[in-house]
């Protein structure tokens, strides 16, 4: 007697197990946003590197400096972390860097250092709403050209898109009217200080956290951004598991902004801290 439970049947049951039970099959790189030890960086960037992933960061993300890098030394850098056997997935870019004339340069860095992102770290002052509707136009046409060069577009938020303006939060006017393959780059510590909740904005919109700022935040003088990861008032464990279950992350990337530790031993502590929350 045939089963009742039929291929057909089988297949669409599949289909609607969990991502979180998927997600468990995969190992989530963290990495560090290298503007957390900008100090060292500007100093000695290739030093400052092998100091980082010698700590077991897997993943870095360059900052707006890396644009004007010649073609020579993007390459070397690109050989460093390959010899390193580390991956740079992102970058952070000006918004002068999706102009029509600059989004090009761009996209010929980003491919040599084998990113898949290029992010929007910050779009300046905008005061109407207007404005924001504006920039996802603007964001949604630099995404369809970086497509075209296999890559994606990414915005980072930060105080401001969490903060309601004319009854509307600016990051929902970006997520409303960009493509669903835009990514939102959550920055944890900011959206927690405006008064947002991580968790339900990574679940109101699926897929599309596809990287994570881990960085914490907690109220009081001299804290702030300046608690460790783990420190502060970001429930980890629950942004963990909507990231993974329905948000879409491909990888995490620690930022500290600054403690009483020098950089790098901050980023160092922070990555044992991440360790213990992780496990």
């Amino acid at each position: 007697m045939e089963s009742s439970f039929s291929r057909r049947s089988f297949l669409a049951a599949s289909a609607v197990v969990p991502m979180a039970l998927r997600a468990a099959d995969r190992k989530i790189p963290v990495g560090l946003e290298l503007y957390s030890v900008r100090d060292r960086l500007d100093k000695d960037l290739m030093g400052t590197v092998r100091a980082v992933a010698k700590m077991g960061y897997q993943v870095v993300e360059f900052y707006a400096p890396y644009y004007d890098w010649t073609e020579a030394y993007t390459k070397e850098v690109r050989a460093l972390l390959d010899d390193l056997g580390i991956s740079c997935y992102s970058t952070h870019n000006n918004a002068s860097a999706f102009a029509p004339d600059a989004l090009g340069k761009a996209i010929d860095r980003n491919q040599m250092l084998g990113a898949h992102f290029v992010v929007m770290a910050s779009a300046g002052k905008i005061e109407k709403l207007d404005g924001w509707k504006a920039l996802a136009g603007q964001l949604t046409e630099a995404a369809a050209k970086l497509q075209t060069a296999g890559l994606r577009g990414g915005y980072h938020n930060h105080q401001t898109e969490f903060r309601p303006l004319e009854g509307q939060r600016p990051i929902e006017v970006i997520a409303a009217n960009t493509p669903k393959d835009f990514m939102l780059q959550l920055d944890i510590g900011t959206c927690i200080e405006a008064g947002s909740d991580p968790v339900a904005w990574i679940e109101a919109n699926p897929g599309r956290i596809n990287c994570l700022h881990c960085k914490d935040w907690a109220p009081g003088e001299g804290k702030g951004y300046k608690v460790l990861f783990g420190e502060g008032q970001a429930p980890w464990p629950k942004i963990f598991e909507a990231a993974e279950s329905v948000g879409g992350v491909e990888f995490y990337l620690i930022e500290q902004e600054g403690s009483w530790l020098p950089s790098l031993d901050g980023v160092e502590q922070c990555l044992a801290n991440w360790k213990k929350n992780k496990t």
